[in-house]
């Protein structure tokens, strides 16, 4: 069973409700939206709503955060479509609540902030310096303190913490790196996208006692995950 949603503790204190285009009103129309397009985890759709989005994007484009779109952050990446973050998250939580999660490619902190609100610990890496940092203050901003960032390469995985009850990665490897299966936890399960930039799927496998069970979930389009650090 899908355990409740931990509540972000003084979120309401620290954090503007938003007005006119980043108002809880206009937050809540998305909420309908993605309800509407199959996201159907109660959990899932509360933290959407919970989690100001406006404050994870440039303030240029805060009119924009609660359409149902991918946005620029900078430094070649993206935040998530709603949907797509909804979905990964509602994959995730599919067949029970995980308590750890390993998450590859902080970026702005949003997705990662989502997960915080549903899991009891949530671990991030991020390769760019400036995100790394960005996504640090945002996350304290808020009142997020069952998230561990880190600075480094996500084809490396966080060794460290591992295993890992389930991994999520918000960009996508040609190939499913083997240093991240390894670090999944038997019965746990990673949701990713994989291919080339035009051709990826997403999928979510379940590590097992004997291996390795795939699932195709969705035709995605994700910045591709890099070796490395900058």
């Amino acid at each position: 069973m899908v355990k409740a949603v931990k509540p972000i503790r003084s979120l309401s204190r620290r954090v503007s409700k938003g007005i006119g285009m980043t108002s809880t009103r206009t937050r809540k129309r998305l909420v309908e939206r993605l309800a509407a397009e199959g996201i159907h985890n109660p959990q899932v759709l509360q933290a959407i709503d919970m989690v100001p989005r406006h404050l994870f994007v440039d303030e240029a484009l805060a009119s924009r955060a609660y359409e149902d779109v991918a946005l620029p952050i900078g430094y070649g990446q993206t935040i998530s479509q709603p949907f797509v973050v909804a979905l990964m998250t509602q994959a995730l939580l599919e067949d029970s609540t995980p308590e750890r999660v390993l998450e590859i490619g902080t970026g702005c902190g949003y997705q990662t902030a989502i997960l915080a609100c549903l899991v009891d610990e949530v671990f991030s890496i991020e390769r760019i310096q400036e995100l790394f940092q960005q996504a640090r203050n945002r996350l304290y901003d808020i009142g997020l303190r069952n998230v561990k960032l880190h600075h480094g390469d996500g084809f490396l995985g966080w060794a460290e913490h591992a295993p890992y009850d389930a991994i999520l990665a918000a960009a996508a490897p040609q190939h499913i790196p083997q240093t991240l299966l390894d670090q999944l936890a038997v019965g746990g399960r990673m949701i990713l996208p994989v291919g080339e930039r035009n051709q990826q799927k997403l999928l979510k496998i379940i590590r097992t006692e004997e291996g390795y069970e795939q699932q195709e979930l969705e035709t995605v389009r994700f910045v591709p995950l890099v070796e490395g650090t900058t």
